[in-house]
């Protein structure tokens, strides 16, 4: 039940399309999100996550989806 998991996760980062450009984790209002060695996106503190959608807004991927919140 590995989509259950996903989906209570209040952000969620497909990591084979991230390239590392840092916008996300630069924008992040209250630091949800971190860079990997090699500068790629990961959800560090989703506790945090306000559903903002600054990151899932400005991913020039398209690599992160902000559960819980409907796309206006």
């Amino acid at each position: 039940m590995n989509a259950v998991t996903e989906q209570s996760e209040p952000v969620y980062v497909k990591l084979a399309w991230c390239k590392g450009c840092g916008i996300c984790y630069s924008l992040c209002p209250t630091k949800v999100l971190s860079g990997n060695d090699l500068g790629k996106c990961v959800v560090t503190a989703p506790e945090k996550c306000t559903r903002c959608r600054i990151c899932e807004n400005h991913c020039p991927d398209y690599a992160i989806s902000v559960m819980g919140v409907s796309k206006s």
